[in-house]
């Protein structure tokens, strides 16, 4: 098996794309009132929420265990509603030498499907695919749905 890898996934969004776009671009630190068994806190470190350059501080649970990350926006595309994320600290870089994370929104119709996709290269052929990982975005965008959806 190879060290690098892609990962993708993608979950229709019936509170609308837009609504997930603007939370993790403008305002990610108000997802963990929304996923609070998922994400714990989210700072700035550096910058200003949602431009290119800014650094983020993550508290989140995965695979039952705290772990914190830190990210920087590396991109932003307001056409096709993405951001992409790539990893530069935390508790991943004990297993993954890269990480970049990245979703858009799709409108398909009446429909707005959300797309995440994990980029990521492994330290070495032991460690296992962040399949999980993958999981934990999806549990994300569906608690960010439900959450908009009970809103009046």
């Amino acid at each position: 098996m190879g060290l690098k890898g892609k990962l993708t996934a993608q979950i229709e969004m019936r509170a609308g794309g837009d609504v997930f776009h603007d939370l993790f671009r403008y305002t990610p630190h108000q997802i963990p009132k929304i996923s609070p068994t998922t994400i714990q806190g989210c700072d700035l470190h550096e910058g200003e929420w949602g431009t290119v350059g800014s650094v983020y501080f993550w508290n989140y649970t995965h695979d039952g265990k705290p772990q914190v990350a830190k990210e920087v926006i590396e991109a932003i595309d307001e056409a096709k509603r993405s951001v992409t994320f790539k990893l530069i600290e935390g508790d991943l870089k004990e297993e993954l030498k890269d990480l970049k994370a990245s979703f858009h929104v799709e409108t398909d119709g009446d429909i707005d499907l959300i797309t995440w996709t994990l980029e990521y290269e492994k330290l070495n052929d032991d460690v296992e695919d962040p399949i999980t990982l993958l999981g934990f975005g999806i549990k994300i965008a569906k608690d960010i749905e439900s959450h908009h959806l009970k809103a009046p």
